[in-house]
């Protein structure tokens, strides 16, 4: 009898199985991992039921801070999308007052991020970080319009390494109650690099200069480090597309 090859069963496992039932967690999510499965134990203790319901939850919360590696196009002036979830918006307005981007007129494309979708949230250009302003506020629905000026959010001005000034908003949602940023004035980012992220779902919107139009449409699914939002070095149209 033929002996059985165990090489591509282990194969098997490491590049299908593992990184899908086991995948990387970011290192902020491993307390909160820690603290439902302590809970679990203790309603597990309780009441046998309720340790099951404990256990589904832990092993959300350790998928909800999954972190991926993600391979980010190679493109000069390229905008990638900062977050993973689904364009809620894209609109035309002036840019944030508290970056002192007021006077002029942007492309706002918002990304809707639900409590399924990857959190970790990575800088949309290669560029320097020039300002940042954190707000204060309400917990509004994140797919709201209002959110963009109510909820509490975390603001980032960028110039960007083909001259133009771009900004990204963390904006934390309905259920969201923590920004995390780790960006501070005068750091450097490659597109698609990790800079922060919320937790609990939330949205991210990408402020695009007059005269760089989005290619990406309503309702499209981002991957955070991968879509390309634009490029500002083209002046291609906006696309439009349509559900299929």
């Amino acid at each position: 009898m033929k002996k059985f090859d165990l090489t591509h069963l282990k194969n098997f496992l490491r590049n299908s199985i593992i990184p899908y039932a086991f995948p990387h967690i970011n290192k902020e999510g491993w307390k909160f991992v820690a603290a439902f499965a302590l809970i679990t134990a203790l309603l597990a203790l309780l009441w046998e039921p309720l340790g099951v319901i404990g256990i589904v939850l832990t092993v959300w919360c350790y998928f909800f801070f999954r972190d991926p590696e993600r391979v980010t196009p190679q493109i000069d002036g390229v905008v990638v999308s900062p977050a993973d979830g689904k364009v809620q918006m894209i609109t035309k307005i002036n840019g944030p007052k508290e970056l002192g981007m007021e006077k002029e007129e942007y492309t706002r494309v918002s990304i809707f991020m639900s409590v399924f979708n990857v959190h970790v949230n990575r800088a949309p250009a290669n560029g320097t970080i020039t300002k940042t302003s954190y707000i204060k506020g309400k917990f509004f629905n994140a797919t709201l319009d209002k959110a963009s000026k109510d909820n509490e959010r975390q603001l980032l001005a960028m110039k960007t390494e083909s001259g133009k000034d771009i900004a990204f908003v963390q904006i934390a949602g309905l259920v969201a109650r923590r920004i995390l940023c780790f960006a501070k004035k005068g750091t450097a980012y490659k597109a698609g690099e990790r800079f922060g992220l919320i937790r609990f779902g939330s949205r991210l919107d990408v402020y695009l200069p007059e005269g760089v139009e989005p290619q990406v449409c309503l309702g499209q699914t981002m991957i955070a480090g991968e879509t390309i939002i634009a490029n500002l070095n083209s002046s291609a149209p906006q696309i439009q597309g349509e559900s299929r």
